[in-house]
Formats: C-alpha cells, structure tokens, sequence
C-alpha cells in the first residue's frame, strides 16, 4: 500500500504509455502500467524501478478485466486514484473499401470503446481521490480526417467528443478531464508498413518531409495538462498550425485535403 499519487496508464509497454509511465514515476508517482503485452510490461516496469509501480495484463476490450484491474490496483495505492491516462490505441491505414472488417472492429473497439471502458470503471475512483483526473489519448486526426485514415479519425474525433461530455459530468464531483491531441509521434503504429509502400509509415513520414515528434513531447503535454484547467492539448507545433488553419481556414484545408493524388 502506498500513499503516493497514483496514475494508471492503458497501453504501457511502449510508446506515449511507457515514456509516460517513466515520466510519472520520476515525479514520484505509483504507477499502474497496463497492456495486452506481458513480456512488454515486465520490461517496462523493470525500467521504472520495481518498487515505482505494478503491472496489469489488460485488454482495454474487455469491461470485466477493467473492473478487477482498477479494484487491485487502487487497493495497492491505498485507494487512490489521481490520475487514469486512457493511452491504449492501434491504427489501420488505407482507404475504407480496403480495409478489413476485422481492422475496422479492432479500431473501433480499442479506440473508442476501450476509452468508454476505462473512463467508466475508472469514474467511481476518481469521485472518491481530490483533484484526480481523466486523461484520454485522443490524435491531431481528431481534428480533421485525412485520406486513408477514415476508421482511425472517427475514433478520435469521437474521443474529443466524449471528452467534451465527460467534462461537464464530472466537473461538480472535481475531475477534471483532459484530451491529448499528438501531431505524429514515433511510436510503434508507426512501424507498420505504409500501405502501397516498402517503406514504414514513419519512413514514409519522412521521406515526405513530415514532421514526427518523440515521445517525450507527448509526455510533456500530458504532465502539464494535468496541471492545467484547459481540455484539449496539442502535441506538436504541427498539430497547433491545424487546429488553428481548420477553426479559421477550414476551405483551405478542405481544398488542400482534395487536390488531385499522383497515381501509385
């Protein structure tokens, strides 16, 4: 049992969720590191020091295994509950009349319901710690959806939506609720192979000239957010140029979204 601030972090074994969980862990924090990765999570929580947290094998699909989940892990940190980061999510490139119904279900179902799961088991524990919070990993595709990421960007679009809700349920009970919003960061969605291509999907970033954030950026935000009265935080300078180019400029990025693509 411990008295520290507790963070329970979905997706931890690697990416956003293990830099955060390393983040939090230096400030001091009881870390519950989450993942459907078993080997991953013991490596990670080698890495954050045995005695800074525990591990969790979750799939964030799965509304029982949050339940059993959240009751250890807050009976460890003595009933706390500071902070849930919703961080788990997968993406599945291409356009929706190539895409598998198994890929649309498995981003459907991790994205988005995987987030609906976490929030409402965690919610209950949240009530109950002063000043906690609920942090949902959301994307800059939440801001406007590009070509070949239809699936994936109504996943984020919704989560901002939930967010948005969650917000003004939860402020009279004292939650605050934040929504982290990352430009692409290299994490290992973006070591799937780029569709038509050889190369990887951050390669093919790349090599295109698009900019792709660390980790650790991701990490940055989702520290301070928690210490912050705003909902929604960007990661990446990228990702503010779009916010503010689709509240002021929408028909531009409408007009550049549809120019005409080179043949493959």
């Amino acid at each position: 049992m411990t008295n520290r601030k507790a963070v329970f972090i979905t997706g931890a074994a690697s990416g956003i969720g293990l830099a955060a969980a390393k983040r939090f862990a230096k400030e001091g924090w009881f870390v519950g590191l989450a993942d459907i990765n078993a080997a991953g999570l013991k490596a990670a929580l080698d890495t954050i020091g045995r005695d800074k947290g525990a591990t969790y094998l979750l799939d964030v699909r799965d509304r029982e295994a949050w339940t059993d989940a959240l009751s250890i892990f807050t009976a460890a940190s003595g009933g706390r509950l500071d902070a849930l980061l919703n961080n788990a999510g997968i993406a599945a490139a291409g356009e929706l009349d190539a895409l598998s119904e198994a890929d649309i279900d498995r981003q459907l179902d991790i994205n988005l319901k995987g987030v609906v799961n976490g929030a409402r088991a965690a919610i209950p524990y949240l009530k109950k710690t002063p000043g906690s919070q609920l942090v949902n990993v959301a994307s800059c595709a939440g801001l406007y959806g590009a070509p070949g990421m239809s699936i994936y960007a109504a996943t984020k679009f919704a989560v901002r939506g939930l967010s948005q809700s969650l917000e003004g349920e939860l402020a009279p009970h004292g939650v605050g609720v934040k929504c982290i919003m990352p430009w692409f960061v290299e994490t290992p969605i973006l070591s799937a192979a780029a569709p038509g291509s050889n190369e990887t999907l951050s390669q093919n970033l790349r090599s295109a000239g698009v900019t792709v954030y660390t980790v650790e950026d991701s990490t940055n935000v989702i520290w301070n957010a928690i210490h912050s009265r705003e909902r929604e935080h960007i990661v990446g300078g990228k990702g503010k140029q779009l916010a503010f180019m689709t509240r002021y400029f929408p028909g531009l990025v409408r007009r550049q979204v549809l120019r005409p693509r080179k043949a493959s």
